[in-house]
């Protein structure tokens, strides 16, 4: 919950002293240790402790029950927000999701009932970092964190049925991590694969979202197919193996599109092929089709649906001829939203035509006064005119700016005499 920086460390630690201070142990817990025994920077710091939480609530001015059911504060200090949870052991799960009723132990049942061993560790931030005292392990995490292996706690069977979305943050840490899925974990996660229906959308669509914002995103697609996670996630069976995820880069110049929405449609690209991104009507459909289960299964916004379905129509325009469409053609998709990411995943596939198209927006920028200069007629021109609004108006302003992109015309009075004109042959009123 905490900013993963020096200060939230030290405020972290600050809570592990006062709760010792007042007899409790305390320690910090989970991803955090995971990520300094690795050296990395942790995204938050949890604390566990044997407090309970009417407890936490008297030691600390500032705290907030977001699970006090369950054992799990929240402590505000210097800016900096903590979860602190007591240790526990959990009953049954039979929501898939979250214990039935839970019994507030010690931090052996606490390890025990965690999801990875890697993730079970407990670390004393009192002491140096050369006391072997420092790392608390009641499950064989340090060991496995060496190995880089991701290993259920326990029972793997137990885990995954406690919780199906186990499954993918498995997929979602090994290939983060680089670590390897332990067998017995794998073999698991195949056993569980289909039930992830146990699970709410919106939590498999948050994993999908953090397994396409990382670099790792191929290898974690792939991953979900070999362990027989692909459909039950998307909604839907791969047809193809593409691999233009796995060289998949932010776009150079950037693009306003939503980065989660670009990945993804390198990922549907991949596992749907070239029949998603044809140009044609039955491209069209298949996009769409391919959209509606995608945006049911990862439960996207509307503005991710859109953002999508703009990078699968942009890449079908560059794979079936862009360099060949009309300057007007050419300006107005390359300044779209998603085009970037389009131009991304086609570099991932073939550089050599990437880097043409490239070249090409390149020189546009230089012609006519850049891709997407600002109109010079608008509508509220066209009316001081003495045009009448109608349905052909969109029309009119839109083949007037393509004049204006391919410098057919240069200046305001220009714009509006062809708009005029235009407008006339489409059969609009005009009033001049």
């Amino acid at each position: 919950m905490a900013q993963g920086s020096a200060k939230a460390r030290d405020v972290a630690t600050w809570i592990v002293q006062t709760l010792r201070e007042r007899g409790h142990v305390a320690y910090f817990a989970g991803g955090c240790v995971r990520d300094e025994l690795l050296g990395l920077t942790p995204k938050d710091y949890d604390v566990a402790t044997d407090a309970r939480p009417d407890a936490i609530e008297r030691f600390f001015p500032r705290t907030a029950h977001v699970g006090a059911a369950f054992g799990v504060m929240l402590v505000r200090h210097d800016g900096v927000t903590v979860e602190v949870a007591t240790f526990r052991a959990d009953g049954e799960y039979t929501d898939r999701r979250r214990p039935d009723q839970i019994t507030f132990s010690d931090e052996v049942a606490d390890a025990k009932r965690r999801d990875f061993t890697v993730n079970a560790l407990f670390l004393d931030p009192a002491k140096d970092v050369s006391d072997s005292m420092r790392v608390i392990d009641h499950v064989g995490g340090v060991k496995d964190l060496h190995a880089k292996v991701l290993r259920a706690v326990g029972d793997a069977d137990q885990r995954l049925r406690e919780d199906d979305l186990r499954a993918l943050r498995a997929v979602r840490l090994a290939t983060r991590l680089g670590f390897a899925i332990e067998t017995a974990t794998q073999e698991a996660i195949r056993r569980h694969a289909g039930e992830l229906s146990g699970i709410s959308r919106e939590r498999i669509g948050d994993e999908i979202r953090l397994m396409l914002a990382h670099e790792s995103r191929g290898l974690a697609v792939r991953q979900l197919g070999s362990l027989g996670l692909d459909g039950p996630t998307f909604g839907r069976p791969a047809i193809a193996s593409g691999r233009t995820l796995d060289g998949l880069r932010r776009p150079r110049n950037g693009d306003p599109c939503d980065p989660v929405a670009g990945a993804l449609a390198s990922a549907l690209f991949d596992r749907e092929g070239e029949a998603l991104v044809g140009n044609d009507g039955a491209g069209e459909g298949r996009r769409l089709e391919v959209m509606r289960a995608t945006r049911t299964a990862l439960c996207l916004s509307n503005e991710e649906r859109d953002d999508c379905l703009a990078v699968l129509r942009l890449i079908g325009m560059i794979r079936d001829g862009w360099l060949q469409l009309p300057v007007a053609k050419q300006k107005r998709s390359a300044a779209s939203r998603g085009f970037g990411w389009a131009l991304e995943v086609q570099r991932s596939t073939d550089v050599p035509g990437a880097e043409a198209v490239e070249g090409r927006v390149a020189e546009l920028a230089g012609l006519h006064g850049g891709l997407a200069p600002r109109p010079l007629v608008t509508g509220d021109d066209l009316v001081a005119a003495g045009l009448s609004p109608g349905p052909a108006f969109r029309t009119v302003l839109e083949r007037t700016y393509d004049d204006q992109l391919e410098g057919r015309i240069g200046s305001p009075s220009e714009a509006l005499e062809r708009a005029i004109r235009t407008s006339r042959e489409l059969g609009g009123g005009s009033g001049v």
